[in-house]
């Protein structure tokens, strides 16, 4: 019988929470405020984003619930295999993978960002062409790589380096954060009256409510990290649920809070009609000064800092989990011999993700925003497979597993289906507040026919072995 390759167990409870929430909110919470503020007014943001972070909650209950009774890794690919089959496991599997992948690659480009406001001389070193309107320096594509490369190392030196980075990233994050909130709420230079009128007045209220939930899977993904970990919890993976749904809940208290205080320093409608590079830290600086920039650069280093070790925590695992069932070559399937740590699934992640800086910011924006679709997908996969795990009554249909019998759960996963499916539609149907962009459209339809390309090439394996291999190496179920 084959050997199944096993990662080490060896991450604590609050690392694993650092890993949810550092990658939930990334870079992210602390560039766009000000972007989502223009879409959507301030109030509109924040409403947006804690309406999809109260669907991620619910999303979050199948999570839990599967974490539980299938604590391995893999997430959205070892359930979509659970709830339906090899087939639907590689279509959420392949997109998923690129997902996380372009969010690893976009958290590098953050840091080069971030190095264009702080060391511009260094940053801007070297102008060498420009690519959609954005012109590519070597100095950004050094920084960039060099990050990339340093993660790529702290990763393969074992899932407790990794963890325990993490955990101390997310603290230097939350303590510079506090830091500014406090001081833009202290400041007698701001003021609430700032963020009037509360929503964009160019659009309806709604419509701008739901273009913000439309990138809700965006804004919060990483969360669904804790499955990807499952495999090494060292305490039992009943504590899941609660551990998703406490990052979930302090992304969106964290999100909510950077947008207040960045509208809350001159009113928001001068703010976004500067168009500034950076709006929050423009606004933070003029009205904190130094010392104010400051904390806000540390803690949205830390953000970037925690995107990229957590999402090349999720991506490797996830190329591991796919690897060891050999839908993807079985390379990606070992660990090394010495770290336990799926090595190719990382320096794979990095290998890709050194090309993105060369092509510039937007159209790596192009990959990301349709990134989205992939990671609403495997939500979906997850609450559908959920759903056919719980029965509504004891005589009814359902697999019998752990708390079966459950209709509130049961309900709870359907609620996750059909916000999942919204996502998808917010995202994909011409004409809503968050469709794709005809760039982002051709970027899913090149990633989608390289997957065709891949599943002709791997159909023999995939559709030959035997579903109790399978079982075994996905799930590690023995039946």
């Amino acid at each position: 019988m084959e050997q199944r390759e096993q990662l080490e167990k060896c991450l604590k409870p609050q690392w694993v929470w650092a890993i949810a929430f550092g990658s939930a909110i990334g870079w992210g919470s602390f560039v766009l405020p000000a972007d989502w503020i223009a879409m959507a007014g301030p109030v509109g943001a924040i409403l947006g984003l804690c309406i999809g972070a109260v669907l991620m909650i619910i999303i979050g209950v199948s999570y839990g619930f599967l974490i539980k009774i299938f604590p391995v890794t893999g997430g959205g690919f070892s359930y979509s295999y659970l709830g339906f089959g090899r087939h639907h496991a590689f279509f959420c599997g392949w997109f998923l993978t690129l997902g996380y992948m372009s969010i690893v690659a976009l958290n590098a480009s953050a840091l080069a960002l971030l190095a264009k406001f702080i060391i511009p001389d260094v940053a801007n070193f070297w102008r060498m062409y420009s690519v959609a309107g954005w012109d590519v320096y070597f100095g950004e594509v050094a920084i960039a790589s060099l990050a990339l490369i340093l993660f790529a190392w702290i990763n393969t030196r074992g899932g407790s380096l990794s963890g325990k980075s993490q955990y101390y990233f997310c603290l230097l994050l939350i303590a510079g954060a506090l830091f500014v909130v406090v001081g833009m709420l202290l400041s007698p230079e701001t003021s609430f009256a700032n963020m009037k009128p509360m929503f964009q007045p160019e659009i309806s209220a709604w419509s701008a409510v739901f273009a913000i939930v439309a990138i809700a899977p965006w804004a919060y993904v990483g969360f669904d990290s804790v499955p990807q970990a499952a495999e090494e919890f060292d305490f039992s993976p009943a504590k899941a649920f609660m551990l998703i749904v406490m990052a979930l809940a302090m992304a969106a208290l964290h999100y909510s809070l950077l947008i207040m205080a960045t509208a809350i320093a001159m009113p928001w409608t001068e703010l976004v009609a500067q168009g500034p590079v950076w709006g929050t830290g423009e606004v933070v600086q003029g009205t904190l000064g130094t010392l104010g920039l400051a904390a806000l650069a540390l803690s949205l280093l830390m953000g970037i800092a925690t995107g990229l070790n957590g999402f090349y925590i999720a991506t490797s695992r996830l190329m591991f989990a796919q690897g060891r069932a050999k839908f993807l070559p079985s390379v990606f399937g070992q660990l090394h011999s010495t770290y336990r740590t799926p090595t190719a699934g990382i320096v794979f992640t990095c290998a890709v993700c050194l090309l993105a800086p060369w092509f510039g910011r937007e159209v790596l924006l192009w990959i990301v925003d349709m990134a989205a679709t992939g990671v609403a997908i495997a939500y979906f996969y997850c609450c559908a497979a959920a759903y056919k795990c719980f029965k509504w009554s004891k005589s009814g249909k359902g697999k019998d597993y752990e708390g079966g019998v459950s209709p509130f759960k049961k309900t709870l996963s359907l609620l996750g289906a059909l916000s999942s499916l919204s996502f998808l539609g917010l995202l994909l149907i011409p004409g809503s507040p968050g469709a794709l962009s005809m760039p982002s459209w051709i970027a899913l339809l090149v990633w989608g026919a390289l997957g065709g390309i891949l599943y002709v090439k791997r159909r023999e394996h995939i559709q030959g072995v035997s579903k109790e291999h399978l079982d075994r190496m996905i799930l590690a179920s023995e039946a």
